[in-house]
């Protein structure tokens, strides 16, 4: 509760366009916002420029946002729409694409051993790269599906593509996954 309003004062302070809450606002959520724009846009530079702009929205559309959801979530919301918007910009539309050019944080026992930790950590360390390596398109339905958790429907509607490009798109997605992580955690598993 007491965090609740806190991020009221927070907001209201942005409302009011002072920087010193504007600055906590932003760094409050840079961490987690750069993740989510890092699985749109895998270099860095230009995931960073996406959050930079994501973040003006943000405080462009503060007002309207009312505190029956989560903060997190609207942010969250608003990466997400401004990285596909840069990768619809960089290419017309990269969605239709057949051509292939963070899972969620794994929930780490702390009693594993040493080894057993480290080989964990690598392997998630390898699925993020790995999504990574996905088409823009690919990447972009996979994480809207499986990190956002969109239906078909909704990420047709949000994409101007067909529910079967969709549809299509992540099961693509999730072989070239596989066959990339496959590849990965033999050789690992060869060490």
């Amino acid at each position: 509760m007491e965090q609740q309003d806190n991020l009221k004062q927070i907001v209201e302070g942005c409302l009011r366009g002072e920087r010193r809450a504007q600055e906590r606002l932003f760094s409050m959520f840079y961490g987690k916002m750069m993740a989510v724009s890092m699985r749109y846009i895998s270099e860095r530079d230009s995931a960073q420029e996406v959050l930079q702009v994501s973040f003006l929205k943000v405080f462009d559309k503060l007002e309207h946002f009312d505190f029956t959801g989560s903060l997190e979530g609207w942010i969250r919301r608003i990466v997400s729409n401004t990285a596909i918007d840069h990768l619809r910009k960089a290419k017309k539309n990269p969605f239709l694409s057949d051509q292939d050019n963070d899972f969620k944080s794994m929930a780490l026992d702390p009693m594993l051993e040493q080894e057993q930790l480290e080989h964990t950590q690598l392997k998630a360390k390898l699925a993020q790269d790995a999504i990574t390596k996905l088409s823009p398109a690919y990447r972009t339905v996979f994480n809207l599906y499986v990190m956002e958790e969109l239906s078909h429907k909704e990420i047709a509607e949000l994409l101007g593509i067909s529910e079967g490009t969709s549809k299509s798109n992540l099961a693509k997605a999730k072989m070239n996954l596989q066959r990339l992580l496959n590849e990965q955690f033999t050789l690992i598993e060869k060490r």
